[in-house]
């Protein structure tokens, strides 16, 4: 059985469908701050096959004991934790404390009870301002806030576990852009409160619960001058988690990957693809730069592929029909 912290969130979810397609029996354990018990229910429809669910806090030693005195559980895939930069900036010791202090209770549970293998979501804030790309995992990091300084601790302090006792085996997955919902509509990107990210604003947009998507520059020395990221399909990311899970067998030491798909677009590019998709206008607005904000990053993913046999499959219509599709379906979220 594999326990998934943070399982009925966005990518937590989408991963937890492809372990169970890939033959996996899942426990999910999330504390619902932002997310919806709803999203494993559907699940659970989309596989045909059932979900143990823990309601409780990865910093819960106590529950953490329960579920490994209860269950056989064979590797730990590890996404709780908050992810809003912005938040981070005004709640740092918030974020410290979810993300830092829950990941090391979490590893310290584990080893509590013989179980080495962990797959952990990291992120590719942990590059910071990184000045060219294609970006290699063995760029610097240079963290910018502290949602990244907490992912960057994180990768550290599981390195240092890893170097510390060779029973260890830990796959670090640096993450770019995800966007798109599985391809049923049943689950998607369902996060409580304002949106931060480009894919939902637009659909948003598209729905008319904004007037209008806010661009965020349009000077950057880019093909059109707004900025380029990675975007890759949260479907493609998940099962990414399943390859790096089954590559940890027999394997110690930590492991960085980038799971990204190598290509850049560009904001008004993304626009575009999506008003192609859907058939409907996506009105915009340019705003000044975003303090921090980069004129360009994408990654190199080939270690993932040469190691894990694991490469991004779908292209940006299928991100865009499939994140549509959610939308139409669930316009509200889960809260429909």
């Amino acid at each position: 059985m594999i326990l998934v912290t943070g399982g009925a969130g966005y990518i937590g979810s989408h991963t937890c469908v492809a372990l169970l397609q890939a033959g996996y029996e899942v426990l999910v354990l999330d504390n619902l701050c932002n997310s919806n018990e709803e999203s494993l229910r559907r699940v659970e429809i989309i596989t045909g096959k059932n979900i143990r669910f823990v309601h409780a806090d990865v910093r819960d030693r106590v529950a953490l004991r329960e579920i490994f005195s209860n269950n056989r559980i064979e590797g730990v895939l590890h996404f709780a934790g908050l992810k809003s930069i912005g938040e981070s900036i005004n709640s740092p010791l918030n974020y410290y404390d979810n993300n830092v202090s829950g990941s090391i209770i979490l590893a310290q549970v584990m080893a509590e009870f013989n179980v080495h293998t962990l797959v952990f979501s990291s992120t590719a804030a942990v590059y910071g301002c990184a000045t060219a790309s294609p970006i290699h995992e063995s760029a610097p990091t240079v963290t910018t806030n502290p949602y990244g300084r907490s992912k960057l601790m994180i990768e550290h302090i599981y390195t240092d576990l890893a170097i510390s006792k060779d029973c260890w085996g830990i796959a670090i997955l640096r993450y770019f852009n995800p966007i798109g919902a599985h391809e049923s509509g049943e689950i998607g990107e369902g996060s409580v409160g304002t949106p931060n990210n480009l894919m939902p604003n637009i659909c948003h947009v598209a729905t008319q619960e904004l007037a209008q998507l806010e661009v965020f520059g349009d000077d950057y020395s880019t093909k059109d001058g707004t900025g380029v990221r990675d975007y890759i399909h949260v479907m493609d990311l998940a099962e990414g988690h399943v390859c790096a899970l089954a590559w940890l067998q027999n394997k110690s030491g930590a492991h960085v990957f980038n799971l990204g798909t190598g290509q850049g677009y560009s904001v008004l590019e993304m626009v575009s693809a999506f008003e192609q998709t859907s058939g409907l206008a996506i009105p915009y607005k340019i705003s000044p730069r975003r303090a921090g904000d980069l004129a360009e990053i994408y990654a190199n993913p080939n270690k993932a592929q040469d190691a894990l046999g694991w490469k991004a499959e779908r292209g940006l219509v299928a991100m865009c029909q499939d994140a549509w599709n959610w939308q139409k379906k669930n316009p509200h979220g889960y809260l429909d």
